[in-house]
């Protein structure tokens, strides 16, 4: 029997996260860092420029 899709995201995101403790990584300060700050800023910049571009040229020309 095939688990869904769903079930093996929330699974292996536990594994990263059983993982990251394992080795003494702290999610929350990466993410507090200005570091961090600046690396989700530029990400979401990226993904917001990527969709504007997608919907774009995939609207409809009716």
């Amino acid at each position: 029997m095939r688990l869904p899709a769903m079930f093996k995201l929330i699974f292996w995101m536990l594994i990263l996260l059983l993982a990251l403790s394992f080795f003494g990584i702290s999610l929350q300060a990466i993410v507090n860092s200005p570091a961090g700050q600046a690396n989700f800023s530029y990400l979401l910049d990226l993904l917001s420029r990527a969709w504007q571009w997608a919907t774009y040229w995939i609207r409809p020309t009716g």
